[in-house]
Protein backbone atom coordinates (compact mmCIF):
# COMPACT_ATOMS: atom_id res chain seq x y z
CA UNK A 1 0.00 0.00 0.00
CA UNK A 2 1.15 3.45 -0.67
CA UNK A 3 2.28 5.56 1.89
CA UNK A 4 0.56 9.04 1.61
CA UNK A 5 2.37 12.03 3.09
CA UNK A 6 0.85 15.80 3.80
CA UNK A 7 3.65 18.44 4.39
CA UNK A 8 2.32 21.63 6.57
CA UNK A 9 4.43 24.74 6.40
CA UNK A 10 2.61 27.13 8.65
CA UNK A 11 3.21 30.14 9.50
CA UNK A 12 2.90 30.81 13.74
CA UNK A 13 2.32 33.69 15.71
CA UNK A 14 5.44 35.64 16.16
CA UNK A 15 5.48 35.20 20.00
CA UNK A 16 6.00 31.68 19.63
CA UNK A 17 10.12 31.63 20.23
CA UNK A 18 10.67 28.45 17.59
CA UNK A 19 10.63 28.09 14.75
CA UNK A 20 7.52 25.42 13.65
CA UNK A 21 7.65 22.80 11.39
CA UNK A 22 5.12 19.75 10.99
CA UNK A 23 5.78 17.24 8.81
CA UNK A 24 2.24 14.45 9.15
CA UNK A 25 3.18 11.49 7.78
CA UNK A 26 -0.15 8.65 7.59
CA UNK A 27 0.86 4.69 7.17
CA UNK A 28 -1.79 2.50 7.14
CA UNK A 29 -0.91 -0.51 8.98
CA UNK A 30 -1.69 -4.65 8.23
CA UNK A 31 -5.32 -3.54 9.48
CA UNK A 32 -5.58 -0.62 8.02
CA UNK A 33 -7.32 0.60 11.25
CA UNK A 34 -4.42 2.07 13.03
CA UNK A 35 -2.90 5.50 11.96
CA UNK A 36 0.20 6.84 13.11
CA UNK A 37 0.92 10.57 13.30
CA UNK A 38 4.86 11.57 13.14
CA UNK A 39 5.15 15.45 13.88
CA UNK A 40 8.74 16.81 14.02
CA UNK A 41 9.58 20.42 15.42
CA UNK A 42 12.94 22.20 14.98
CA UNK A 43 14.46 24.44 17.48
CA UNK A 44 16.96 26.94 16.47
CA UNK A 45 20.24 27.49 18.45
CA UNK A 46 22.56 30.48 19.04
CA UNK A 47 25.36 28.22 19.36
CA UNK A 48 26.33 24.69 19.30
CA UNK A 49 27.32 24.66 22.83
CA UNK A 50 23.90 25.30 23.96
CA UNK A 51 23.76 21.41 23.35
CA UNK A 52 26.84 20.46 25.92
CA UNK A 53 23.99 22.29 29.11
CA UNK A 54 20.94 21.28 27.83
CA UNK A 55 21.96 17.40 26.94
CA UNK A 56 23.70 16.71 30.16
CA UNK A 57 27.04 14.51 30.82
CA UNK A 58 26.56 11.08 28.49
CA UNK A 59 23.25 12.68 27.42
CA UNK A 60 21.49 11.99 31.07
CA UNK A 61 18.85 15.22 30.06
CA UNK A 62 17.83 13.99 26.57
CA UNK A 63 17.27 10.75 28.25
CA UNK A 64 14.94 12.76 30.83
CA UNK A 65 13.43 14.69 28.00
CA UNK A 66 12.65 11.59 25.50
CA UNK A 67 11.72 9.49 28.45
CA UNK A 68 9.19 12.10 29.97
CA UNK A 69 7.96 13.12 26.76
CA UNK A 70 7.96 9.79 24.47
CA UNK A 71 9.56 12.35 21.74
CA UNK A 72 12.49 11.60 19.96
CA UNK A 73 15.11 14.70 20.07
CA UNK A 74 18.24 14.72 17.84
CA UNK A 75 20.74 17.41 17.00
CA UNK A 76 20.64 18.36 13.22
CA UNK A 77 21.40 20.95 11.19
CA UNK A 78 18.55 23.32 11.71
CA UNK A 79 19.35 23.48 15.24
CA UNK A 80 17.00 20.53 17.93
CA UNK A 81 14.68 18.39 15.79
CA UNK A 82 11.96 16.96 18.08
CA UNK A 83 9.87 14.16 16.80
CA UNK A 84 6.86 12.75 18.26
CA UNK A 85 2.97 13.08 18.56
CA UNK A 86 1.89 16.63 18.11
CA UNK A 87 1.13 17.75 21.32
CA UNK A 88 4.35 15.71 23.05
CA UNK A 89 6.43 17.85 20.08
CA UNK A 90 5.18 20.67 21.01
CA UNK A 91 5.75 20.47 24.59
CA UNK A 92 8.69 19.22 24.04
CA UNK A 93 9.91 22.15 21.75
CA UNK A 94 8.58 24.92 24.75
CA UNK A 95 10.50 23.20 27.47
CA UNK A 96 13.63 22.76 25.71
CA UNK A 97 13.33 26.57 24.53
CA UNK A 98 13.03 27.30 28.23
CA UNK A 99 16.21 25.88 29.42
CA UNK A 100 18.14 27.27 27.03
CA UNK A 101 17.05 30.84 28.02
CA UNK A 102 18.19 30.08 31.29
CA UNK A 103 20.67 28.69 30.14
CA UNK A 104 22.46 31.46 28.80
CA UNK A 105 21.37 33.60 31.49
CA UNK A 106 24.01 31.60 33.39
CA UNK A 107 21.73 28.72 34.79
CA UNK A 108 22.60 25.36 35.00
CA UNK A 109 19.90 22.66 34.03
CA UNK A 110 19.61 19.78 36.45
CA UNK A 111 17.43 17.09 36.45
CA UNK A 112 15.02 17.93 38.59
CA UNK A 113 14.27 21.51 36.95
CA UNK A 114 14.05 19.02 33.64
CA UNK A 115 11.43 16.93 35.23
CA UNK A 116 9.33 20.34 36.97
CA UNK A 117 9.44 22.31 33.45
CA UNK A 118 8.30 19.22 31.48
CA UNK A 119 5.39 18.45 34.14
CA UNK A 120 4.18 22.06 34.18
CA UNK A 121 4.51 21.46 29.96
CA UNK A 122 2.14 18.41 30.32
CA UNK A 123 -0.06 20.92 32.35
CA UNK A 124 -0.12 23.82 30.01
CA UNK A 125 1.62 25.91 32.32
CA UNK A 126 4.65 25.85 29.71
CA UNK A 127 4.79 29.70 29.86
CA UNK A 128 5.14 29.57 34.09
CA UNK A 129 8.28 28.15 34.17
CA UNK A 130 9.69 31.34 33.15
CA UNK A 131 8.58 33.17 36.22
CA UNK A 132 9.16 30.29 38.60
CA UNK A 133 12.62 29.53 37.68
CA UNK A 134 13.78 33.49 37.90
CA UNK A 135 11.77 34.48 41.44
CA UNK A 136 15.14 35.29 43.74
CA UNK A 137 13.63 34.91 46.93
CA UNK A 138 16.69 35.51 48.64
CA UNK A 139 20.63 35.31 48.55
CA UNK A 140 23.15 33.16 51.22
CA UNK A 141 25.83 33.91 52.35
CA UNK A 142 27.93 33.52 49.53
CA UNK A 143 26.02 34.79 46.88
CA UNK A 144 24.10 31.67 45.79
CA UNK A 145 20.51 33.01 44.90
CA UNK A 146 17.58 31.27 46.32
CA UNK A 147 14.88 30.95 43.95
CA UNK A 148 11.22 29.08 43.62
CA UNK A 149 11.16 25.88 41.88
CA UNK A 150 7.62 25.35 41.82
CA UNK A 151 4.15 26.38 41.23
CA UNK A 152 3.66 25.57 44.97
CA UNK A 153 7.13 27.45 46.45
CA UNK A 154 5.60 30.45 44.54
CA UNK A 155 2.71 30.19 46.23
CA UNK A 156 4.21 29.52 49.50
CA UNK A 157 5.98 32.81 49.34
CA UNK A 158 3.98 34.87 48.05
CA UNK A 159 1.48 33.47 51.26
CA UNK A 160 4.54 34.07 53.39
CA UNK A 161 4.41 37.84 52.15
CA UNK A 162 0.66 38.69 52.79
CA UNK A 163 -0.36 36.71 55.62
CA UNK A 164 0.89 37.14 58.85
CA UNK A 165 0.22 33.43 59.97
CA UNK A 166 0.75 30.79 57.44
CA UNK A 167 0.63 26.96 58.10
CA UNK A 168 3.01 25.45 55.38
CA UNK A 169 2.14 21.46 55.02
CA UNK A 170 3.53 19.13 52.73
CA UNK A 171 5.89 16.15 53.11
CA UNK A 172 10.18 16.09 53.17
CA UNK A 173 12.48 18.05 50.61
CA UNK A 174 9.83 20.71 49.38
CA UNK A 175 11.58 23.81 50.98
CA UNK A 176 8.77 24.72 53.63
CA UNK A 177 11.20 25.38 56.16
CA UNK A 178 14.15 26.68 54.28
CA UNK A 179 11.92 29.08 52.38
CA UNK A 180 10.50 30.69 55.68
CA UNK A 181 13.98 30.98 57.45
CA UNK A 182 14.56 33.02 54.08
CA UNK A 183 11.71 35.18 54.37
CA UNK A 184 12.63 35.74 58.47
CA UNK A 185 16.13 36.63 57.40
CA UNK A 186 15.21 38.94 54.30
CA UNK A 187 12.45 40.51 56.90
CA UNK A 188 14.78 40.79 59.88
CA UNK A 189 17.52 42.98 57.42
CA UNK A 190 15.02 44.88 55.97
CA UNK A 191 13.96 46.04 59.38
CA UNK A 192 10.34 44.29 59.38
CA UNK A 193 11.07 42.91 62.29
CA UNK A 194 13.64 42.83 65.20
CA UNK A 195 13.85 39.42 65.81
CA UNK A 196 13.78 36.09 64.49
CA UNK A 197 12.55 33.15 66.42
CA UNK A 198 12.60 29.74 65.84
CA UNK A 199 11.27 26.70 67.74
CA UNK A 200 10.84 22.89 67.43
CA UNK A 201 8.95 20.24 69.32
CA UNK A 202 12.01 17.60 71.21
CA UNK A 203 10.42 14.56 69.96
CA UNK A 204 12.40 12.14 69.34
CA UNK A 205 12.09 10.45 65.97
CA UNK A 206 10.82 6.79 66.37
CA UNK A 207 13.87 5.65 68.30
CA UNK A 208 14.88 6.32 72.41
CA UNK A 209 17.80 8.36 72.18
CA UNK A 210 18.50 7.90 76.20
CA UNK A 211 20.38 10.21 78.08
CA UNK A 212 22.27 13.22 76.18
CA UNK A 213 25.40 14.88 78.12
CA UNK A 214 25.93 18.31 78.80
CA UNK A 215 23.54 21.54 79.90
CA UNK A 216 20.20 22.02 78.63
CA UNK A 217 21.19 23.72 75.55
CA UNK A 218 23.24 21.05 74.69
CA UNK A 219 20.51 18.54 75.44
CA UNK A 220 17.90 19.98 72.57
CA UNK A 221 20.80 21.63 70.32
CA UNK A 222 20.47 17.99 68.23
CA UNK A 223 17.07 18.70 67.84
CA UNK A 224 17.22 22.02 66.30
CA UNK A 225 20.04 21.58 64.24
CA UNK A 226 18.53 21.49 60.78
CA UNK A 227 17.29 25.41 61.97
CA UNK A 228 20.81 26.24 63.13
CA UNK A 229 22.14 24.80 59.06
CA UNK A 230 19.56 27.30 57.74
CA UNK A 231 20.13 30.25 59.04
CA UNK A 232 24.00 29.74 58.74
CA UNK A 233 23.64 29.36 55.22
CA UNK A 234 21.85 32.20 55.04
CA UNK A 235 23.94 35.06 57.87
CA UNK A 236 27.18 33.07 57.67
CA UNK A 237 28.66 31.48 60.78
CA UNK A 238 30.28 34.82 61.88
CA UNK A 239 26.82 36.78 60.87
CA UNK A 240 24.76 34.28 63.05
CA UNK A 241 27.10 34.67 65.66
CA UNK A 242 26.96 38.23 65.92
CA UNK A 243 22.71 38.28 65.63
CA UNK A 244 22.39 35.83 68.40
CA UNK A 245 25.11 37.39 70.82
CA UNK A 246 22.45 40.64 70.17
CA UNK A 247 19.28 38.66 70.88
CA UNK A 248 18.07 39.40 67.22
CA UNK A 249 18.05 35.13 66.81
CA UNK A 250 17.13 32.89 69.03
CA UNK A 251 16.47 28.95 68.00
CA UNK A 252 14.63 27.32 70.96
CA UNK A 253 12.18 24.06 71.80
CA UNK A 254 8.73 24.76 72.13
CA UNK A 255 8.24 24.37 75.88
CA UNK A 256 10.19 27.48 75.98
CA UNK A 257 7.48 29.54 74.61
CA UNK A 258 5.17 29.54 77.10
CA UNK A 259 4.12 32.46 79.07
CA UNK A 260 5.55 34.65 76.29
CA UNK A 261 4.39 37.39 74.33
CA UNK A 262 6.19 38.05 71.06
CA UNK A 263 6.00 41.29 69.72
CA UNK A 264 7.68 42.27 66.32
CA UNK A 265 9.20 39.10 65.72
CA UNK A 266 9.48 36.44 63.09
CA UNK A 267 8.52 33.17 64.30
CA UNK A 268 9.20 29.80 62.65
CA UNK A 269 7.45 26.63 64.48
CA UNK A 270 8.97 23.59 62.02
CA UNK A 271 8.29 20.20 62.41
CA UNK A 272 4.46 21.16 63.63
CA UNK A 273 2.85 17.51 63.21
CA UNK A 274 4.48 16.52 66.63
CA UNK A 275 2.99 19.34 68.63
CA UNK A 276 -0.11 17.93 70.71
CA UNK A 277 -3.27 19.75 70.84
CA UNK A 278 -2.64 22.37 73.67
CA UNK A 279 1.44 22.64 72.86
CA UNK A 280 -0.13 24.04 69.22
CA UNK A 281 -3.14 26.14 71.14
CA UNK A 282 -0.21 27.65 73.33
CA UNK A 283 2.01 28.65 70.60
CA UNK A 284 -0.58 29.96 68.12
CA UNK A 285 -1.41 32.57 70.77
CA UNK A 286 2.10 33.58 71.54
CA UNK A 287 2.30 36.23 69.06
CA UNK A 288 1.95 40.15 69.77
CA UNK A 289 2.01 43.35 67.82
CA UNK A 290 4.33 43.36 64.55
CA UNK A 291 5.04 39.59 64.61
CA UNK A 292 4.62 37.08 61.57
CA UNK A 293 4.09 33.23 62.44
CA UNK A 294 5.01 30.49 60.00
CA UNK A 295 3.86 26.99 60.96
CA UNK A 296 5.60 23.79 59.44
CA UNK A 297 5.05 20.21 58.34
CA UNK A 298 4.51 16.84 57.65
CA UNK A 299 1.61 15.20 58.46
CA UNK A 300 2.58 11.87 57.40
CA UNK A 301 5.82 11.50 59.71
CA UNK A 302 4.29 12.08 62.96
CA UNK A 303 6.28 10.93 66.28
CA UNK A 304 3.38 11.41 68.73
CA UNK A 305 3.22 8.52 70.82
CA UNK A 306 0.08 5.84 69.94
CA UNK A 307 -3.36 7.48 70.36
CA UNK A 308 -2.15 11.05 71.02
CA UNK A 309 -3.52 13.93 68.50
CA UNK A 310 -1.57 15.93 66.82
CA UNK A 311 -1.86 19.32 67.31
CA UNK A 312 -1.42 20.47 63.57
CA UNK A 313 -4.19 17.99 61.97
CA UNK A 314 -6.49 19.38 65.21
CA UNK A 315 -5.20 23.34 64.18
CA UNK A 316 -6.02 22.79 60.45
CA UNK A 317 -9.25 21.67 60.98
CA UNK A 318 -10.13 24.44 64.02
CA UNK A 319 -9.01 27.15 61.88
CA UNK A 320 -9.72 26.58 58.15
CA UNK A 321 -12.71 28.93 58.09
CA UNK A 322 -10.59 31.82 60.19
CA UNK A 323 -9.57 35.04 57.62
CA UNK A 324 -6.42 36.47 57.56
CA UNK A 325 -4.75 33.08 57.96
CA UNK A 326 -3.14 30.80 55.08
CA UNK A 327 -2.59 27.34 54.52
CA UNK A 328 -0.98 26.05 51.43
CA UNK A 329 -0.55 22.49 51.14
CA UNK A 330 2.48 21.50 49.18
CA UNK A 331 2.84 18.06 47.52
CA UNK A 332 5.31 15.35 45.84
CA UNK A 333 5.21 17.78 42.70
CA UNK A 334 6.94 20.51 45.20
CA UNK A 335 10.26 18.10 46.09
CA UNK A 336 13.45 19.85 45.13
CA UNK A 337 15.56 17.09 46.80
CA UNK A 338 16.79 13.94 44.96
CA UNK A 339 14.56 12.77 42.19
CA UNK A 340 14.71 9.43 44.01
CA UNK A 341 12.91 11.44 46.99
CA UNK A 342 9.92 12.49 44.62
CA UNK A 343 9.35 8.62 43.64
CA UNK A 344 9.72 7.48 47.57
CA UNK A 345 6.74 9.81 48.68
CA UNK A 346 5.00 9.02 45.97
CA UNK A 347 5.37 5.46 47.02
CA UNK A 348 4.73 5.69 50.12
CA UNK A 349 1.64 7.30 49.83
CA UNK A 350 0.35 4.70 47.29
CA UNK A 351 0.61 2.05 50.37
CA UNK A 352 -0.86 4.01 52.36
CA UNK A 353 -3.67 4.75 50.36
CA UNK A 354 -4.37 1.34 48.91
CA UNK A 355 -2.04 -1.29 50.03
CA UNK A 356 -2.02 -0.84 53.75
CA UNK A 357 -5.79 -0.25 54.42
CA UNK A 358 -6.34 -3.86 52.55
CA UNK A 359 -3.07 -5.52 55.02
CA UNK A 360 -5.55 -4.03 57.88
CA UNK A 361 -8.23 -6.01 56.23
CA UNK A 362 -6.41 -8.94 55.71
CA UNK A 363 -4.79 -9.08 59.66
CA UNK A 364 -8.72 -8.63 61.18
Amino acid sequence: MKRQAICLLLTIDHELPYNFYIEIGRKNSVTEEIIQENTVVNVQLEAMDDLIGLFGIFDENLHIIEEETGTRVTASEQGIRIEGDPESAAQTAAVIEKMLGMQRNGDKINRGKLRYAIELAKEGNADLIDSIMKDVVAVTSRGKQVKCRTIGQKKYVAALKEYELVFGIGPAGTGKTYLAVAMAVLALKNKEVDRIILTRPAVEAGEKLGFLPGDLQSKVDPYLRPLYDALQEFLGNEGYRQYTERGMIEVAPLAYMRGRTLNNAYIILDEAQNCSVEQMKMFLTRFGEGSRVVVTGDITQIDLPAGKKSGLIHALDVLKEVEGISIVRLTYKDVVRHDLVQKIITAYDRYEKHERPAERERQT
